[in-house]
């Protein structure tokens, strides 16, 4: 009986033991709320908001697969609340970045950093955030929207086009919103939203800006810790991925967001390369991200 007790005993033990590590939550997030610009006496509802957000981003399961605490995604999110319309009607903008740690080192690399400047939602206090790709929720989406956006960069960091399924929930996320009265979800707003975000992640024209993403960490930064040389030259060989971009496609919103988070780490990886290397890294540079060229000039001044 006793050693029927135990193997029961060790039973629930495994059984929960898989239950809680496969369900180990893939973020890590740190969000930030900004009210200073409200003038209310009532800021609690800022404290329980930013709360439900910490708990609907972090406790959730976002993919299938399992995550160690260590391996979560590091990434953060700044509201600022610009306006309260009423008791539970908010505008503001919302500052989006993401790290990926490199292989082998203590370096964390800044993979996303994207600020979106028409966020308007509904928010009642102490209410429970609920989120289906297929019915639209303003603040949840909106959320779920970028989750899946980090995610699917991640993933194409690890693996060519991994990030493929995050960006396709993201498109969905984005069908769902096309009845919303608030602007950012649709088409014809502007070229530069969450609407045209996803589109280019997945239209096949600027793939190549995925594909670089993939060279820039797996064959470049993650080599880098044990041959600098060859990881550094991969990155600056890549970049005529995004020279073929460019000229095809100038000016999209993809390669605005990449060079927003990219540009000065490149300027620091680069301005290390041998003259020839630097050089040829710089006239695409300076082609294909042209609002930075001044700034790409350090890439061939030697100190």
């Amino acid at each position: 009986m006793a050693s029927s007790l135990n193997k029961i005993s060790l039973s629930l033990i495994i059984i929960l033991f898989f239950l809680f590590n496969v369900n180990a939550q893939e973020i890590n997030c740190r969000i930030q709320i900004n009210s200073s610009q409200i003038q209310s006496s009532n800021k609690t509802v800022y404290e329980t908001m930013q709360k439900a957000l910490v708990e609907f981003i972090n406790n959730r399961n976002w993919t299938n697969n399992v995550y160690n605490t260590e391996e979560r995604i590091e990434c953060s999110f700044l509201l600022t609340i610009k306006k309260q319309v009423s008791a539970d009607d908010f505008e503001g903008d919302l500052q989006i970045t993401s790290n990926r740690p490199v292989y082998n080192s203590g370096y964390s690399s800044p993979m996303l950093n994207i600020k979106d400047n028409k966020i308007h939602f509904r928010y009642a206090e102490g209410e429970t955030l609920e989120f289906d790709p297929s019915t639209h929720n303003e603040l949840t989406s909106l959320f779920a929207y970028y989750i899946y956006i980090i995610l699917g960069f991640d993933y194409d960091s690890f693996s060519l086009m991994g990030g493929t399924p995050y960006f396709e929930t993201a498109e969905k996320i984005v069908s769902s919103a096309q009845s919303s009265p608030y602007s950012g979800w649709k088409s014809y707003e502007n070229k530069k939203n969450r609407y045209w975000l996803v589109e280019n992640a997945l239209n096949p024209t600027y793939a190549p800006i995925r594909e670089y993403t993939y060279i820039y960490y797996r064959k470049g930064l993650d080599v880098m810790a044990k041959n600098v040389s060859d990881g550094r030259a991969e990155i600056a060989s890549g970049l005529n991925k995004l020279l073929k971009v460019h000229r095809e496609k100038p000016n999209s919103y993809l390669m605005q967001i990449f060079f927003s988070t990219k540009a000065n780490e490149l300027i620091k990886i680069l301005s290390k390369s041998p003259q020839s290397e630097a050089m040829r890294a710089y006239n695409v540079l300076k082609e294909v991200d042209p609002a930075n060229a001044t700034k790409y000039q350090k890439i061939i001044k030697k100190n």
